[in-house]
């Protein structure tokens, strides 16, 4: 799997300035590392195997029944779960997230790009927010998009990994046969090392997808953020606000640098320099700035995409990036 986020290629996680994981850039809000301290008591317990209080808690977050959701250790095992469910072709955008058609691979599924066709059976993914783009739809967009693939038989899968970034977008509380919602806390609540994911769907496709998942998915700490989510919805709209003035500020900065920024709705920026920046990308990890190269989504060298973390971090980027692209 190709992704962001490889600090560990170092000597400790903190020597890097990570640009290429996509993830709440003031770390890990307080009342999670509370939560989690609070369920360390519980850690010497198996979970809860029908994780009761994780589902109250996503459910009230999702505003969905609690039959809808079942949460997943991240967003990742949510995207393996749905995907065992059919046999058909995956059909995904031509840039996205790899990890669909790399799942669908494993379970002997072909992979096409959505040209807006699809059959019995198949499966159509869509990002939203996308990733690498960070453009979204509508949420009456994804539900036409949806009336499409189920009157050719499909099923549409809505991942909704940085929806928290722009909520009002989200489809996950009107889920309805042949419409199924993954997600992940993962990016607004800066913990990738917890892995808490959910499945939003009908109450029968739910209870299929809880047959097929293994026991235990989800540990103490991670069913204890998801116990106390409901109470901390404010911090997440706050944190969204916050995001978006970055991101407008950011982009107006990197296209001051000559690039060209793609209008996002999320907590990232795909940005093309429209010039080889291999060796930029070297130079920026000499001055321990990691940022994620598009290759793996079918994209250029001349393209990047660049988290939105703070103002001074921006800033430090911005002048790492002036250095190297004025050099002469």
């Amino acid at each position: 799997m190709k992704h962001g986020g490889n600090v560990w290629e170092g000597n400790t996680p903190a020597q890097w300035l990570d640009f290429s994981a996509n993830l709440r850039p003031e770390g890990t809000p307080s009342w999670v590392m509370d939560a989690m301290q609070k369920a360390l008591l519980n850690v010497r317990y198996y979970p809860e195997p029908s994780m009761l209080h994780a589902r109250k808690g996503l459910a009230a977050y999702a505003g969905v029944p609690e039959a809808c959701i079942l949460p997943t250790a991240g967003g990742a095992a949510a995207i393996d779960l749905v995907l065992q469910r059919a046999r058909g072709t995956v059909y995904t955008e031509q840039f996205t997230f790899s990890e669909y058609a790399q799942r669908a691979a494993v379970y002997g599924r072909a992979h096409r790009i959505w040209h807006g066709a699809c059959r019995n059976g198949d499966t159509v993914f869509l990002a939203n927010p996308n990733n690498p783009t960070g453009a979204s739809m509508t949420p009456d967009e994804v539900l036409e998009l949806h009336r499409r693939v189920c009157a050719q038989g499909g099923e549409l899968i809505v991942d909704e990994a940085f929806i928290d970034f722009c909520p009002e977008r989200s489809v996950r509380s009107r889920v309805q046969v042949g419409l199924t919602v993954v997600g992940s806390l993962t990016k607004a609540l800066c913990i990738p090392g917890v892995r808490l994911g959910y499945v939003c769907a009908v109450p029968e496709v739910i209870a299929e997808l809880e047959q097929r998942s293994l026991p235990w998915a989800l540990g103490a700490l991670a069913t204890e953020i998801a116990a106390q989510l409901p109470e901390h919805m404010q911090e997440l709209t706050e944190d969204a606000q916050r995001n978006a003035q970055r991101r407008k500020a950011f982009a107006a900065q990197l296209a001051g640098l000559g690039a060209e920024v793609c209008p996002s709705m999320s907590n990232f920026l795909l940005v093309d320099f429209h010039r080889d920046m291999t060796n930029a990308v070297q130079h920026l990890r000499a001055h321990g700035i990691l940022v994620r190269t598009c290759t793996s989504f079918g994209m250029p060298e001349n393209v990047l995409r660049l988290a939105v973390k703070t103002e001074a971090e921006n800033e430090r980027l911005i002048h790492e990036l002036e250095a190297v692209l004025h050099a002469r």
